[in-house]
């Protein structure tokens, strides 16, 4: 069938977007579904920072990429050997398709399921191979979604099945901002009730992690970030209180407001190594630093020896919210449906496919928390 899509043919490339144009509209062959897999109509895919890190070159792959790996959609038709789902479910896509075999699923740590992890730094579907066609030749899946485009065929590892009810402008979130931000709350942190936490950086996923913060009962919940608009939000959205690292020693800042030398719990989610910097030493003795964001190649961080060994510290990395998404999904959209995630609040504008170069300025820009782009 054909369809079409957001195609990035190179990478870097230069802002503003909107000039550079480095995603194009492009209409593309699309195979029909082989064993284990789904054909899925796109009904609304998010904006992150780790798409605009394969515009800027920060993150690479195999080119031509179709983009995107934020979404929801509904089943439009099952290959053989698709035992969970069906025409008409509606889902939201996991970013690495685990493949319930290797010692990372089998474990509990399906995020680093190696198959699903080799298959997407190939570009390529977990059964191998890519179901796009651009001009004769292959187009590669980003993470196993492509998520801009508006059909698209994936794993059935990929998926997973949510209530019908839930809006999928909303459902979209829950496969990336969701799973990363909650995730570093409640499966690599595992917030208390009660305990104090600082998130560094409040973007879609720092915000989600206060979200998950407050569902916790983390009190107080601090949120530090350079952009006036981002610490507002942050405080509508319930924080006890926001700081400016640009206006001196957030450290500092930080055991001043708790009058002790820091928080139990420490969250940097903005992929910066001096972000992680201030949140390891904004951690108090006998907590618990957890870095979340992508970092560019090479980055690299500075620990106080001595702070570390005596203050008993931790500090740990967790990808993809160190989450297995298709028992946290579900459970996330549980805790929406119940009032206690107001994840709407995080979505900032709203655009249509041939508006991604614009809304990844704005993204860049720091002008927008989560847009999302619906077809």
């Amino acid at each position: 069938m054909k369809t079409h899509g957001a195609v990035l043919r190179s990478a870097p490339a230069d802002q503003p977007y909107t000039q550079s144009r480095p995603l194009e509209i492009e209409e593309l062959e699309l195979a029909p579904p082989q064993g284990g897999e789904v054909l899925v109509r796109i009904a609304a895919a998010g904006l992150c920072h780790s798409d605009l890190s394969y515009l800027d070159g920060t993150l690479g792959k195999p080119f031509p990429l179709v983009l995107g790996h934020e979404a929801s959609g509904v089943v439009e038709a099952v290959g053989p050997d698709v035992v969970e789902l069906r025409d008409g479910d509606h889902v939201v896509f996991a970013f690495v398709p685990a493949c319930g075999r290797c010692t990372a699923c089998l474990t509990g740590h399906s995020g680093r399921c190696a198959n699903g992890i080799a298959a997407n730094n190939n570009g390529e579907l977990l059964g191998g191979g890519t179901r796009f066609l651009l001009d004769g030749a292959p187009a590669y899946h980003h993470l196993g979604v492509s998520a801009f485009c508006e059909h698209v065929v994936c794993a059935q590892e990929s998926l997973v099945k949510i209530p019908a009810d839930v809006p999928l402008e909303i459902a979209a979130v829950f496969g990336c901002a969701a799973l990363t931000g909650l995730g570093a709350v409640f499966n690599a942190a595992q917030v208390t009730p009660g305990s104090s936490v600082a998130i560094f950086g409040a973007g879609g996923v720092g915000l989600m992690a206060l979200l998950g913060a407050l569902a916790a009962g983390g009190t107080p919940t601090i949120v530090v970030d350079p952009l006036a608009s981002k610490r507002e939000l942050a405080s509508e959205l319930g924080a006890t209180a926001t700081f400016d690292p640009t206006a001196g020693n957030v450290h500092k800042q930080i055991a001043a407001y708790l009058g002790t030398p820091g928080v139990e719990f420490a969250i940097e989610a903005a992929g910066s190594a001096p972000a992680f910097e201030a949140a390891i030493a904004s951690t108090a003795p006998g907590g618990t630093a957890v870095a979340i964001g992508l970092s560019r190649r090479g980055a690299s961080v500075a620990v106080n020896y001595g702070a570390l060994v005596l203050g008993e510290k931790t500090i740990r990395g967790s990808f993809m919210g160190s989450s297995v998404a298709r028992r946290d999904i579900p459970r996330y959209v549980a805790l929406w449906r119940a009032g206690r995630l107001p994840v709407e609040r995080l979505i900032t504008h709203s655009l249509a496919l041939d508006g991604l170069n614009a809304g990844f300025d704005r993204l860049a820009n720091g002008e927008a928390v989560r847009q999302i782009c619906r077809f």
